[in-house]
């Protein structure tokens, strides 16, 4: 197995994140750190001058946040069940949601409300949920009457000169022993992506040229309640309710350009996709606090999304000529998850805490496809008219019940060391009923260590090894829409899929600078992969084809260094410098399409992003850059007949923001500014690309452009 060599030596590469440190800090009576668990603290005070509105604008001014936000647990890379870990907590407690989930709540909470936020870098039986990294507690003023309203009106510009409005509404506030907030928004998600594609023929001789214009005219509708009742002391309920509906219908016109012939032959296309898309999710916990210190938590989770769109092609000979409809493909899916979790923690002794209880999830997912073509056979109007296509696996039912018990021990060894250790049963049985029905029993055994050892109150070293199970995607288990190749209406599913199983080992080092000077991060981690989720060959002696399957072992390994400093010695008082890189590389021991080793997503040669932000308080404007761009290389994915090689675009983000009349915040801000476009490569065979000839090359590049906003928010 391939491997950098410099991998080997993670230490080096955590020892360079340091090299940095001569860069001096701006004094800023800010932070305080607790020596006994080196929790970070911003006392509400700290973002006085800047003026805050929402906790994200409190946020945004704390070095080193963005390496906890945009860190995704990896006990949390599953979509279903709720699991143990999250990243931010709200007095201490996560929110009882998956959608409607504490990180959606940061714009419609108030700054006022804000006792103080704390960085919380250790490990305690005291938490709410297990800190897999760093985690953000906001912890908010006790009133016994308070209220807020905060309104958001924006305005979204795009590259070809369409303007859509949305809003937001919030209610905030505390009313004796309840806490509530209330919120609803209705958001632009227009998309207009221009696509220009150039292909040419196995001897590279023109072969056409495709634009096409897609036009995606979309709102997002939300509806959002929190509330939480202190019923006493000691007990706690919270009830968590959210209801989206996106509507996201899709027009999309062609024009093909036919080289083949000598002379050029333009013939034209259009795509009608009308299309329904909402979802909603109602969740509740309850606490109870007992006089010994234990706790007991119980917590239900029922939500719901359900997605349905008809596609269909038309083509002429020109732009307003008359019309033949020659696909029809009208996908449906409804998705509903059923989650309980109940624990109860206690401390057995000084220093050793524990806690014990169980998860269980009911997961379903309904599937039907029904495509239609034209063949000159009989229609049906099912089909759009169109002659039905035959296909089997295209009706599904996917119901999963799982069952996991969980033992989490906390032991504070000394006043630096801790560790967590944890051990996680997963049992669980898959039943897929319709075109095919299968039932299969699965059971794993998930243990974990989490070593942490603080050298200081500013740095500490953290080590993970865990045993993880991947969840398995139900779309996989079905035949379901293609939407990365127009030339493949459909990928078909694999009832026999199994889940991936995988060790992961992750060393960093955490050190946060005096006087509130900013955070470096240095992270390397290595996942060892059984049973590696890729692309297999079902191909039989009439039709080739292939679906996702176990392909065996395969590695990802690399190292992330994060940067968040204060430029004050450098006369940009208030500044804030982000930079993050990650270096990674991944191999399949075996790929089925290449009978040698190759890589996968999303773990390519890593990229890098930097950001600056400075604050100026005495004319109460505030403006920032942010630049993020991926490394080239690596990023291909191979099939039966072809190969796809993708370069992921940069994006370039600016944004200046003020307080000004009324004491409402204007903000004017843009994105892909370097309207990067997103560009690839597709190699296509006659045939199974192991033996047959070259047939087509596409390189083909779309973009949205750039997109300019306009917000105005206020707090009455």
């Amino acid at each position: 197995m391939r491997q950098f060599s410099g991998f080997r030596k993670p230490w080096l590469y955590c020892a360079l994140t340091f090299t940095v440190f001569a860069m001096a800090a701006e004094p800023l009576v800010a932070q305080s750190t607790d020596e006994s668990d080196s929790t970070v603290t911003f006392p509400a005070a700290y973002f006085s001058q800047f003026n805050p509105l929402t906790v994200n604008d409190m946020l945004d001014r704390v070095p080193g946040i963005d390496l906890i936000r945009n860190t995704r647990n990896t006990s949390a890379d599953g979509d279903r069940g709720l699991g143990a870990s999250s990243n931010i907590l709200i007095d201490g407690k996560r929110l009882a949601g998956k959608a409607n989930e504490a990180e959606a709540q940061l714009d419609r909470i108030s700054a006022d409300q804000v006792e103080y936020i704390a960085i919380v870098r250790g490990t305690s039986a005291t938490l709410d949920v297990q800190n897999s990294g760093q985690l953000i507690n906001i912890v908010l003023l006790e009133a016994q009457s308070q209220s807020n309203l905060s309104t958001e009106v924006t305005g979204k510009h795009f590259d070809d000169g369409t303007f859509e409005p949305g809003f937001s509404l919030a209610w905030s506030g505390q009313s004796g022993s309840l806490t509530y907030l209330l919120s609803g928004s209705a958001q632009p998600a227009y998309q207009h992506t221009y696509s220009v594609e150039q292909a040419v023929n196995g001897d590279f001789s023109p072969h056409e040229i495709i634009t096409f214009d897609r036009f995606q005219n979309q709102t997002d509708y939300s509806f959002n309640t929190n509330l939480t009742w202190d019923m006493s002391d000691r007990d706690r309920l919270a009830v968590n309710a959210l209801y989206n509906e996106n509507d996201p219908p899709v027009d999309l016109y062609r024009r093909i350009t036919n080289m083949d012939s000598g002379a050029a032959q333009t013939t034209y296309e259009r795509e009608s996709i009308p299309a329904t898309a909402n979802d909603w999710e109602l969740g509740a916990d309850y606490q109870h606090s007992f006089t010994n210190g234990s706790r007991f938590k119980a917590l239900f989770i029922v939500n719901e999304r359900k997605t349905d769109s008809t596609r269909e092609r038309f083509a002429a000979a020109t732009p307003e000529g008359p019309e033949s409809k020659n696909l029809y493909l009208d996908t449906k899916s409804r998705y509903r998850e059923r989650i309980g979790r109940s624990s109860y923690t206690m401390q057995l002794s000084e220093g050793h805490g524990l806690e014990l209880g169980a998860e269980v999830a009911q997961t379903i997912q309904d599937s039907n496809l029904k495509l239609g073509v034209a063949t000159g056979g009989p229609g049906a109007e099912s089909h759009g008219g169109l002659t039905p296509v035959g296909f089997g696996n295209a009706n599904s039912s996917v119901e999963e019940l799982r069952i996991e018990p969980f033992a989490v021990h906390n032991w504070q060894i000394n006043s630096r060391l801790s560790l967590e250790s944890s051990l996680v049963g997963e049992y669980s049985e898959i039943e897929q009923s319709g075109d095919v029905a299968i039932k299969r029993d699965f059971s794993f055994i998930k243990p974990k260590i989490d070593l942490r050892y603080d050298l200081s109150s500013t740095l500490q070293f953290k080590a993970t090894v865990e045993k993880f199970v991947s969840q398995l995607s139900f779309a996989d288990f079905s035949r379901s829409s293609n939407t990365e190749d127009d030339e493949e209406n459909t990928k078909a599913g694999n009832p026999s899929l199994e889940p991936e199983e995988s060790i992961r080992v992750e060393l960093s080092l955490d050190y946060r600078l005096p006087n509130d000077g900013g955070a470096l991060n240095t992270r390397y981690f290595h996942y060892r992969f059984d049973n590696k989720i890729g692309g297999i060959d079902i191909s039989t002696d009439d039709f080739l084809d292939t679906t996702n399957g176990n392909i065996g072992r395969a590695d990802a390994y690399g190292v992330q260094l994060n940067a968040s400093l204060r430029l004050g010695r450098l006369s940009l008082p208030n500044s804030l410098l982000t930079g993050s890189i990650t270096v990674q590389d991944s191999d399949i021991e075996v790929d089925p399409f290449t009978n040698r080793d190759a890589h996968f997503f999303p773990y390519d040669r890593g990229g890098y992003r930097f950001g600056f932000r400075q604050d100026i308080p005495s004319r109460n404007i505030n403006w920032g850059v942010n630049f993020v761009e991926r490394i080239d290389g690596n990023r291909v994915r191979f099939d039966i007949d072809n190969r796809f090689e993708l370069a992921a675009p940069g994006n370039l983000s600016a944004f200046v923001e003020m307080v000004g009349w009324f004491g409402f915040n204007y903000r004017v801000e843009g994105n892909n500014i370097k309207d990067a476009g997103r560009c690839y490569n597709r190699f296509r065979f006659a045939g199974d690309r192991r033996t047959a000839a070259l047939s087509e090359v596409e390189n083909i590049c779309a973009t949205t452009g750039p997109e300019y906003l306009f917000r105005i928010r206020g707090n009455f």
